[in-house]
């Protein structure tokens, strides 16, 4: 193949086209327990998240309920990942090998929030929250009132969480999209010193906690009691004016290592010889990044 500007952007349009399909088609689970925030800044504010707006009935004037003076933000961080395409394989024209690497570039695209997501989740018993605690914490306020979403324990993480509310428990702040870009002039540097075109993808953006109210995290044993136990809490919260938030805990998201555990818990119609009331109680959701 002859190297030249018309061949090296027919390659680049293909190259573009394999990238776009795979993005297209490639499954992500960050979007069950996060909400998408749009981002136009270098970063962004959350401090409204001390507030959990409920409706009272109105007596005399408004009550103007104010954002509580926290100082919580997430900032927008830039993620990329390249490959380098050997010039004698487009001279000779060996791009096929190529293509599986052009489609891991936009399946690694696709998953990172997967991956910045789910980690927060795991990290969340010492990373903090709006209120400067850690996300996973038994020293949470609301008014005078201490409240604790978490349980102590050694095992591998599991959480339960409130997904049905418009404002999920995480955050991905998305600052722009992926984008399949290249470094394809024949007089590039990198092609003169190492005979290499460059392919790549990067994007902007980043994850944050929401409302600790919708989530529990627990290191303690999968167990029917422990199960129990954090949905009790969950449904115990309550706003300043001692109103339930009306928290409902809807979805169990856990590693492998505890997907047994949850599947007979959810499913089972009987454990140990009694009729199961938890069963259907929770969606479950099984992902590799939390053992």
């Amino acid at each position: 193949m002859v190297i030249n500007q018309q061949t090296l952007q027919a390659i680049y349009v293909n190259f573009k086209t394999i990238f776009k399909q795979r993005l297209e088609i490639t499954e992500t689970f960050w979007e069950r327990i996060a909400t998408r925030v749009p981002s136009t800044t270098k970063q962004n504010d959350y401090k409204w998240l001390g507030s959990f707006p409920m409706l009272r009935e109105w007596i005399g004037e408004r009550q103007v309920r104010n954002l509580a003076a926290y100082d919580y933000s997430i900032k927008n961080k830039n993620f990329e990942s390249t490959v380098g395409i050997d010039r004698d394989d487009i001279e000779d024209d060996n791009l096929g090998v190529y293509v599986p690497m052009i489609e891991q570039l936009a399946d690694s695209a696709k998953k990172h929030p997967d991956m910045l997501v789910f980690g927060l989740l795991k990290n969340g018993f010492t990373e903090k929250c709006y209120d400067g605690k850690p996300f996973f914490s038994d020293q949470h306020k609301i008014g005078k009132t201490t409240y604790s979403n978490f349980q102590d324990g050694t095992g591998n993480p599991w959480f339960l969480l409130d997904v049905t509310k418009p404002l999920k428990p995480l955050i991905v702040q998305i600052r722009r999209e992926p984008e399949f870009q290249a470094m394809d002039s024949p007089d590039d540097y990198n092609v003169f010193t190492r005979r290499e075109f460059l392919y790549g993808v990067d994007y902007r953006g980043n994850a944050g906690y929401g409302f600790w109210q919708q989530a529990f995290g627990s290191k303690a044993d999968l167990t029917v009691d422990n199960y129990k136990a954090a949905r009790a809490a969950m449904q115990s919260y309550k706003n300043e004016e001692g109103v339930p938030l009306d928290i409902r805990p809807s979805l169990l998201v856990v590693g492998p290592s505890n997907e047994a555990a949850a599947r007979e818990i959810l499913s089972s119609e009987q454990i140990n010889g009694s009729t199961n009331v938890w069963r259907g109680t929770a969606d479950l959701l099984v992902v590799p990044w939390l053992d």
